[in-house]
């Protein structure tokens, strides 16, 4: 059986975006060469990933071209070749394709559809998107957390998760730092049963 992974970037008080719209693109993100290469390496060991539609229509408007542009570091380059070439689930109730070796679900039983994909799965899946992300955790399906925080309070803006109407326990398994004053933790969440 696989596991689910909500792997994002936020800031210190746990805001994924500072105005909608800005998708994880803010000023306030301080990515250098060694933080983006540990992204590529965990990306690289994903056996997929699983992304609601902002994110990944984020991640498909830059990333497939990225790979091929000069103009980039080659650490960038590197991820758009992860990125572009990994399988992914978007899940998503306005679209029905989508390219990159893409697969698409969604309607009313895009959580039993992700519970099975969990269950077909061996290795990693990486969730990216608060609105997934929170109804994976309602379901009990969220496994771990990696989270990369930046030294910002944005203090409004997209929370990490949704409204969580109970406490989440977690326990620490990894954490590092990084330049420019980002640090990595990673959380498996321990089990309890669905709301």
């Amino acid at each position: 059986m696989g596991r689910f992974v909500y792997w994002m970037n936020v800031s210190l008080d746990l805001r994924i975006e500072q105005v909608p719209g800005d998708n994880g693109a803010g000023d306030w993100l301080r990515i250098g060469e060694e933080l983006h290469r540990e992204f590529n390496a965990r990306a690289r060991a994903l056996a997929g990933m699983v992304q609601g539609r902002v994110i990944y229509e984020t991640m498909e408007e830059f990333w497939p071209r990225a790979r091929e542009d000069a103009s980039l570091p080659d650490f960038m380059r590197e991820y758009g070749e992860i990125w572009t070439s990994a399988p992914k689930v978007l899940v998503s109730r306005t679209r029905s394709r989508a390219d990159h070796g893409t697969r698409v679900i969604g309607g009313d039983d895009a959580i039993e559809q992700l519970a099975l994909l969990k269950a077909e799965t061996d290795g990693t899946l990486g969730v990216g998107g608060a609105t997934i992300a929170t109804q994976l955790l309602r379901a009990g399906l969220l496994d771990e957390l990696l989270l990369f925080t930046h030294p910002a309070i944005l203090g409004s803006g997209r929370p990490l998760f949704d409204d969580v109407d109970r406490q989440i326990d977690l326990d620490l398994i990894e954490q590092r730092s990084f330049p420019l004053g980002v640090t990595m933790h990673h959380y498996a969440i321990r089990p309890t049963s669905p709301w």
